[in-house]
């Protein structure tokens, strides 16, 4: 098997990564709604992930919704024995395509049987429940949707639970009531909040998995990663994720992608070594973000 970025272990688990995984969102069309552009290439990609060697594949029923997680199992079904699929709940899709908070303890119950139906299996690797609705939603407290999340685990149905969306109080928060395995969050470059949280968690062996590592919706911007990235032959998208590989050895990438090419491209980050030089300079772009 290829080692991409090295290898973590999810604590208490058994579950082993290599730390460049894969991140689904991108698969269905655009604004993560409705069936791929090209439905042969989201197809691909996939199988070239496996291919590759990324064993980590980030997904969601609300992408799409459902679209992602049929396609991952059209494409891979049945799964190789390697294989970690690791999804999340808490939101849902309107037919307007916006982005709705379902949090209620029937909803995030549906949530884990979507997954579960659309995937083809009959228990999920990690699930990690997504916190931060905004908008004004009417949130229920933590534990009671962990709690609910829990009882799933007990049922067998989730094997590890991780949180999305969480500060280091709901994470502590979190832990006194089960184990965390997971925390996934808007980390990147120039998102730098989490820097003291993703430090801690490493110490006590804990992964962090940012999302938009590549800056979301407002892609990343700074001479400085240009100039690191023309000096490696590199493209500042893959000196980022370098950066991130780099940063901490808990933190894996889902970097996500409808086209081979540039899957090709963000698995090849795990073979780019960043000088001190290069690690300051980057470092110092998103410095008190």
């Amino acid at each position: 098997m290829t080692d991409l970025g090295g290898r973590f272990t999810f604590p208490g688990t058994g579950l082993s990564v290599n730390r460049v995984g894969f991140g689904a969102m991108q698969l269905p069309g655009p604004g993560v709604y409705g069936p791929p552009k090209d439905h042969a290439e989201a197809i691909a990609v996939l199988r070239e992930a496996v291919r590759l060697g990324i064993d980590h594949i980030d997904t969601s029923d609300f992408y799409g919704p459902h679209v992602a997680n049929r396609l991952i199992r059209e494409a891979l079904h049945p799964y190789p024995e390697h294989l970690v699929l690791v999804t999340k709940i808490g939101a849902k899709r309107g037919a307007d395509k916006s982005w709705n908070p379902a949090y209620s303890k029937d909803e995030l119950i549906a949530a884990v049987h979507d997954n579960l139906r659309h995937l083809g299996i009959d228990a999920l690797d990690i699930v990690n429940l997504r916190l931060g609705a905004g908008h004004g939603a009417e949130v229920p407290p933590l534990e009671e949707m962990l709690g609910t999340v829990i009882d799933l685990k007990r049922q067998g149905l989730i094997r590890h639970i991780g949180l999305s969306n969480v500060t280091p109080e709901e994470f502590a928060r979190g832990c006194a009531m089960t184990e965390i395995v997971c925390v996934q969050n808007w980390y990147n470059l120039v998102k730098r909040g989490d820097d003291a949280f993703i430090d801690d968690l490493a110490r006590q062996g804990v992964a962090y998995v940012p999302f938009f590592p590549l800056g979301g919706f407002a892609p990343l911007q700074a001479d400085a990663l240009d100039k690191v990235a023309a000096e490696l032959g590199a493209t500042s998208r893959q000196v980022a994720q370098a950066w991130l590989l780099h940063r901490a050895p808990n933190i894996l990438l889902i970097t996500g992608t409808s086209s081979v090419a540039h899957l090709r491209d963000n698995a090849a980050v795990a073979t780019l070594k960043l000088s001190p030089d290069a690690l300051a300079a980057l470092d110092a772009i998103g410095k008190g973000t």
